[in-house]
């Protein structure tokens, strides 16, 4: 089969099989006489396993070493548990930092008054600005650039 049936049958775009190739994750295919791929069962079978690891976030290298693991029959599974075990934790280490990431939009949302003023908790956020207010407010500085609260007043309500 040509490289387009063999991306229908796999899943993976033309693009991608090229890619893949290029990069040495797939071996070269056989070319017909007016140099286009050929492919056969065995290379679609691959091109499924790799568009299945990768589905699942492995990594280029991770779906490598994991395919060198499928094709040689005299593996451990402890070898492939590892990378998985890996990747796992690091998929949880993520969605922890997205989990963070939510948590802190949700609050700056909630914040920002989303009316006519231009003022934007959000933007300040991203700005760095919101973190300045606070070193301001700890160290006695007014809000106002250059000010100062005068004694006895709360910097932070300025």
């Amino acid at each position: 089969m040509n490289i387009g049936e063999a991306s229908g049958a796999s899943g993976v775009s033309a693009k991608m099989i090229r890619y893949y190739e290029q990069i040495g994750l797939i071996a070269p295919t056989g070319r017909t006489e007016s140099n286009y791929r050929v492919y056969g069962a065995e290379e679609v079978h691959v091109l499924r396993f790799i568009k299945r690891a990768r589905s699942l976030g492995f990594s280029l290298e991770e779906t490598e070493t994991l395919l060198k693991l499928w094709q040689d029959k005299s593996r451990t599974s402890a070898s492939v548990k590892e990378i998985a075990t890996t990747h796992i934790n690091d998929l949880e280490r993520r969605i922890a930092e997205m989990q963070g990431m939510v948590k802190t939009l949700k609050h700056l949302s909630h914040c920002c008054g989303g009316d006519h003023r231009p003022d934007c908790p959000i933007l300040d956020d991203l700005a760095g600005e919101s973190a300045a207010k606070g070193e301001r407010a700890a160290s006695g500085e007014s809000p106002v650039k250059g000010a100062r609260a005068a004694p006895g007043e709360n910097p932070a309500k300025g």
